[in-house]
């Protein structure tokens, strides 16, 4: 397979290599030389693999956003 790269260094990933690695828009790729050998692989986001991973109960986002100005007024204070 083939790309060609554009005048601001830009190229398009080939379709079937996008469905291999399961790449969507906005997703990011990382480049990896390895002795010369480049590897381009999916750079995904261990934090997200702790999704789910500590359990909280239901929040109140009022009480949240004055608790935060609170915070940052006595911060500000000090």
């Amino acid at each position: 397979m083939f790309s060609k790269i554009t005048s601001k260094f830009q190229t398009t990933i080939p379709r079937e290599i996008r469905s291999k690695l399961k790449l969507t828009r906005n997703d990011s790729i990382e480049w990896i030389d390895d002795a010369g050998k480049i590897i381009i692989k999916p750079a995904k986001n261990d934090f997200l693999n702790f999704r789910g991973s500590i359990k909280v109960g239901s929040g109140s986002i009022e009480n949240d956003i004055e608790s935060s100005k609170k915070m940052r007024a006595l911060k500000a204070n000090e």
